[in-house]
């Protein structure tokens, strides 16, 4: 799944800086005032630390390259420099400066993409080396960008306007600008494309309406309403792995999660129904009311929904199948990460299964943290007879030491560190599974 970022600045939980998902929602990784951690997410139960690096301090940048051991990392005290670990091996693989500020990196694994203010930068990941950069984009001071983790397209998405909601699809491998989407009057505020790379979801800064389109034709497939009432900041946008569900979070209590389906028309011979009788008064009513009366009427409501207990703390979430079943992961900046099961076929109300500190012994005001829904601190679990992943890789290593620092140019690729495995890219749209040299944490049920 595409990632998404949180900040709270360094007065959250332990410094608590950013969040972020991997690209198939099994790892969550969490930048701190202190370096950053990545979390196991394959289990409702148990959440694993599977690595808390400690190279960089305050940072505001950290992307999971799938289960892989390749991990990005931007701090604050050096914002236009970008760090590529192998956090495993616990060395560097490579660095590389910019001419202003990095706001947000994007990869799958094909490309690696970064983004500053008004320019785009796109990297070969297998060595680095700078293909592209996109010079004089529309100013963009919150980094906004989405990249296909499907690497037989890499297609990518950025703002094409300061002033309207004006999307360009971009061609990452092929380099070359795919189609320019008009999404909405206002400037774009969020964009996530579904795992295959044919969709792509889009919200503006109103936060009221939020479209789905196809990709590569750029046609508008599906619109939905969040709310009418007030406009809000949406944070963040999730499409589940089937690109059945797209979710939406904001700065307000309430998570959003609709469902993408087409509505085909009764069959004839059906007995007609109230409901088909309302649908259809509405209908013929939209063709005499004004376009923008006529649009609300023709747009979904949300599916299901989350009521967070709390409000004006931003988040990211995300869809995922956990243990077999869907659900939803909120990760907070009150520094929690929230499961909530999904009922795929009537929606409604989620219900929250578990609350997941990310900072074990935090200091936590007392509404916080509810007893019914926090695990007992005491809770002991049974002994483990061969360790886990999480158990292997999370092991103190000394920070790589790094005396200089790479440049970057049309033709230079990474200069130092380890050559990146050959197993974690691909040359070609194909499938990999690089989960044999880099395993997941196993699934474990208490």
């Amino acid at each position: 799944m595409e990632d998404r970022e949180t900040s709270d600045g360094p007065g959250g939980p332990q410094g608590l800086i950013s969040a972020s998902f991997n690209q198939d929602t099994t790892s969550l990784s969490v930048g701190t005032k202190s370096g950053y951690r990545l979390f196991s997410v394959t289990s409702v139960d148990k959440m694993d630390c599977i690595h808390e690096g400690a190279e960089c301090p305050d940072v505001y940048v950290v992307e999971r390259l799938f289960s892989s051991s390749l991990v990005v990392v931007v701090s604050l005290s050096m914002p236009r420099r970008m760090n590529v670990y192998h956090f495993k091996r616990g060395t560097e693989i490579c660095n590389y400066s910019y001419s202003n500020n990095i706001l947000s990196v994007r990869l799958n694994r094909q490309r690696l993409v970064v983004c500053l203010e008004e320019s785009v930068y796109i990297h070969n990941i297998k060595d680095m080396k700078l293909l592209k950069t996109l010079l004089n984009t529309p100013h963009n001071p919150s980094g906004l960008c989405a990249l296909s983790v499907n690497h037989g397209n890499s297609y990518l998405a950025y703002p094409g306007s300061q002033t309207i909601g004006e999307i360009i699809v971009y061609d990452a491998n092929n380099l070359s600008t795919v189609t320019r989407i008009p999404a909405h009057d206002s400037p774009l505020a969020a964009l996530t494309f579904n795992a295959s790379g044919t969709k792509l979801a889009s919200a503006s800064e109103r936060g009221t309406v939020i479209r789905v389109f196809t990709i590569p034709e750029g046609q508008r497939l599906f619109e939905f309403r969040r709310g009418m009432k007030r406009y809000v900041s949406i944070s963040s946008l999730s499409f589940s792995s089937d690109a059945q569900f797209l979710c939406a979070s904001s700065n307000t209590e309430t998570v959003h999660i609709f469902k993408l389906e087409q509505h085909s028309p009764s069959r004839e011979g059906e007995s007609p129904t109230w409901g088909a009788y309302v649908g259809k008064m509405f209908t013929a009513a939209s063709t005499y009311l004004p376009s923008q009366v006529s649009d609300m009427m023709h747009q979904d409501r949300a599916f299901a929904t989350v009521r967070l207990n709390m409000f004006g703390l931003k988040n990211v979430c995300a869809l995922s199948m956990v243990q077999k079943l869907p659900r939803l992961l909120v990760a907070s900046s009150d520094g929690h990460l929230y499961i909530y099961n999904i009922d795929p076929q009537d929606g409604g109300e989620c219900v929250l299964v578990r609350k997941h500190r990310l900072f074990e012994g935090d200091e936590v005001p007392q509404e916080a943290q509810p007893e019914e829904e926090e695990p007992e601190d005491g809770r002991s679990l049974p002994p483990s007879t061969s360790p886990s992943y999480a158990a292997t890789v999370a092991l103190p290593s000394n920070p790589p030491s790094s005396t200089t620092l790479t440049g970057y140019s049309e033709d230079g690729g990474a200069e130092k560190g380890d050559v990146i495995p050959e197993h974690e890219f691909a040359e070609g749209p194909v499938c990999l599974d690089d989960e044999n040299e880099f395993p997941p944490v196993s699934n474990q049920t208490n």
